[in-house]
């Protein structure tokens, strides 16, 4: 009788144990079912972050940016290097201005191609969870109030230029592109100190005046207080055009040129091998010391033009030292700098053919 007893108590105890634990495990899911839809929601739709742009703007972007436009054009690059580039929706590359960029990375063909006068609906069409957008786009307060985040991104020396990256980076959010952030910083500090270090013992006397010609017709320089003179003074040069204020693309006169007798001459942008033609046959031009020494150089261009505000500026200071000082540079494999370079940031390998396309500034096959 006592073993019936205990038994049935026993019975008793386990249904009561069950029937409790069916009614927590109800509950608790209830409840486990409605937080997870708050948190769901606020992750996806309501949660931001707060990033500062180059002009110091407090801008509010999304935890995950999943679609990118960028209206600067040498910031395309910089998405491209730190694995962005299939996040990017709006560009202002197009296969006929960049076609290295869309070999190297083919996504870039997914994107719209935006003019430089863009119109805003056309950009809002692509949807971009982020806008970065140049310090000179006209457009920025017009889409900061249609409630897109627009970042503002800039730099005109290595220092802005590396905190540009990271606050790019930063941007974009995910440990990809931070740690590509700082592996480019760290590689771009470290040929800039070598090359500096080498430079730095050419007596002022001895640099060679260099200058940078964007086009002919007209006839623009890249003056002083920028990027350009700050790779052409590591690499142990002076900007022969430093004098000329506001910048890059300046518009000069051919006596300015004939003054300055620059002892290198390094064509980009809209100065190419035509152009390079044109001048050492030219009569005027011939009375110029970098002409009479056949010192005329064509600055490469691979996804984008190296000597401009983009991420193969690290690959420029060390083709410029090697191009001004090539006596001083020796120790300098360009063509090894820039497979490597390619091969880390872009994901691809650029063949020896390739390689010496981008540094003649020539399209790919």
């Amino acid at each position: 009788m006592n073993t019936k007893i205990i038994t049935i108590l026993f019975i008793a105890f386990l249904s009561v144990l069950f029937f409790t634990g069916c009614i927590e495990e109800k509950i608790s899911s209830q409840e486990h079912g409605s937080t997870k839809g708050i948190s769901s929601s606020n992750d996806e739709n309501t949660e931001n972050r707060t990033v500062t742009d180059s002009l110091g703007r407090q801008v509010q972007v999304p935890l995950m940016v999943e679609r990118v436009a960028d209206t600067w054009m040498g910031h395309n690059e910089v998405l491209a290097m730190l694995g962005a580039d299939d996040r990017l929706v709006a560009t202002m590359f197009s296969p006929q201005s960049r076609p290295w960029m869309y070999k190297v990375c083919p996504t870039f063909n997914d994107a719209v191609t935006l003019s430089p006068t863009y119109d805003i609906e056309e950009l809002l069409a692509t949807k971009p969870d982020v806008v970065f957008m140049s310090k000179s786009d006209k457009n920025l307060e017009k889409i900061s109030n249609l409630g897109i985040p627009a970042v503002q991104v800039s730099f005109t020396d290595f220092d802005s230029m590396k905190k540009c990256i990271s606050d790019t980076a930063n941007v974009l959010g995910d440990e990809e592109a931070l740690e590509r952030a700082q592996q480019y910083n760290t590689y771009l500090d470290s040929k800039l100190e070598s090359v500096r270090n080498t430079s730095s013992q050419i007596p002022d006397e001895n640099r060679p005046k260099v200058l940078h010609v964007v086009s002919l017709s007209p006839l623009c320089v890249d003056g002083g207080g920028n990027i350009i003179s700050d790779w052409i003074e590591a690499a142990g040069g002076v900007n022969a055009a430093e004098e000329v204020k506001g910048g890059i693309m300046q518009e000069v006169s051919m006596e300015q040129i004939l003054k300055w007798n620059p002892d290198v001459i390094i064509l980009s942008v809209n100065a190419k091998s035509r152009e390079k033609e044109q001048i050492m046959n030219s009569d005027q031009w011939k009375k110029v010391k970098a002409i009479q020494d056949n010192r005329v150089f064509l600055n490469p261009e691979g996804a984008f033009i190296w000597s401009r505000a983009g991420a193969e500026e690290a690959l420029q200071i060390q083709w410029a030292a090697k191009t001004i000082n090539p006596d001083k540079f020796q120790f300098i494999d360009i063509n090894n700098e820039t497979k490597w370079f390619y091969k880390t940031f872009f994901e691809y390998e650029l063949t020896d053919e390739e390689v010496q396309k981008i540094l003649n500034a020539e399209a790919p096959n």
